[in-house]
């Protein structure tokens, strides 16, 4: 059983300027509760690492958080799939804690609290700061082209350790016919 790190907006629903608020606001990028349904019934482990400094700056509260990530946790019950566990940020980024990414606390938590080791972990992301989290925490980048994607992928120079996917759609069939092989 492999686990699998998703950044939340733009991998799995799309992104705001405005932040994700309210459930209302959670909409998901089509295919992508469906990829991770396939990922989970493929005996899969699937978590979330979100920065969320929504909290911080006061645009939101844990309960709205949490009613957030119900939503996403029913919706992706109905297609059969499951969040193992939701990891998130609630600093600003002047806070300069050791959990927000590009640091590796976020990930390093995760090891900690799986028992797992992050080396070869595909850690699922739209910015330059989600490549740089999981390489420093020893997990394997992968960049999708949703959300932040394109952006990244014209500005950032060093991706020879990247893999890149249009969408989590298309991650997960490479991923899984990878492990078919």
């Amino acid at each position: 059983m492999a686990t699998i790190i998703l950044d939340r907006d733009g991998v799995i629903n799309y992104d705001s300027d405005q932040y994700i608020k309210s459930p209302a606001e959670l909409v998901a990028i089509p295919g992508s509760l469906e990829a991770i349904a396939q990922l989970c019934q493929a005996g899969h482990r699937v978590v979330i690492a979100s920065n969320q400094s929504g909290l911080a700056r006061g645009l939101f509260d844990m309960d709205a958080l949490i009613q957030i990530h119900a939503k996403l946790e029913r919706q992706l019950s109905s297609l059969g799939g499951r969040i193992e566990a939701i990891f998130f940020c609630p600093h600003g980024p002047w806070e300069k804690c050791e959990c927000r990414k590009p640091l590796p606390g976020m990930y390093l938590d995760i090891a900690r609290c799986l028992s797992i080791r992050l080396e070869g972990v595909a850690c699922v992301g739209d910015s330059h700061r989600d490549i740089q989290a999981a390489r420093a925490a020893g997990g394997k980048p992968v960049l999708v082209l949703t959300g932040n994607g394109k952006e990244t992928l014209g500005k950032v120079q060093d991706l020879d350790d990247v893999m890149v996917y249009q969408d989590l759609s298309r991650f997960t069939a490479a991923f899984l016919a990878n492990r078919a092989a």
